[in-house]
């Protein structure tokens, strides 16, 4: 069994990323899909789990440890920043090939693999090498979070117009709306302008709500 990978961006940081995979990694898995996730690149974490244990808590599974920790949470640094920087502030730089190979390693353990990445597809893993780089060398189908807070068109219609210069697939938008501000009538906007968007230009794309609790 090899997993079909799945890379999880945002738009923004703090667009609520996490919750996305760990709630649609919950959702497969009540599917019959057996699903596991992964952050490749962890920053801002001296110790614990990161993201990781947020998506643990959401699929209501155990935390993982051992060898199995290591594969989810294969590279982590304490500073708060872009994994580029981050890596910088301890005299490394991110390991790709490492990566790779806990991937690798947890794709034959399921059936689908979702990997939360670190902030936008813009961001920078290394001081030459963007994030999209690295999910386009790859091929992996891409699910995007967004949300309905001021701002958030321009930034979604950015980061599609990112992925299709590469030739990425778009498999799902994310509308989140917990990250969507006050303004529920900008919210609803954004909202319907964005499906309208994607059944205009990429009708093959799933479109998923998350709602307010």
């Amino acid at each position: 069994m090899s997993a079909r990978v799945f890379f999880v961006s945002g738009i923004d940081t703090d667009i609520g990323k996490t919750y996305a995979t760990g709630y649609l990694a919950r959702l497969w898995n009540d599917e019959g899909i057996v699903t596991l996730t992964q952050k490749p690149v962890q920053t801002g974490v001296e110790e614990g789990l990161g993201d990781i244990a947020t998506h643990c808590a959401l699929m209501g599974t155990p935390l993982p440890s051992g060898e199995e920790a290591a594969l989810r949470l294969p590279q982590v640094f304490a500073y708060p920043a872009s994994p580029h920087f981050a890596a910088q502030q301890e005299g490394k730089e991110v390991d790709v090939e490492a990566i790779d190979a806990a991937t690798a390693q947890l794709a034959l353990r399921c059936e689908r693999l979702l990997l939360e990445g670190a902030g936008g597809l813009m961001v920078p893993l290394t001081p030459t090498f963007l994030q999209i780089d690295f999910i386009a060398q790859r091929g992996y189908e891409v699910i995007l979070v967004t949300s309905g807070r001021l701002g958030s068109i321009n930034h979604t219609l950015l980061s599609l117009e990112a992925l299709r210069s590469r030739g990425l697939k778009l498999h799902t938008l994310v509308f989140n709306e917990v990250c969507s501000g006050e303004d529920d009538e900008v919210a609803n906007n954004t909202k319907a302008y964005l499906q309208h968007y994607l059944n205009t230009y990429f009708p093959q794309t799933h479109f998923t709500t998350l709602s307010k609790m």
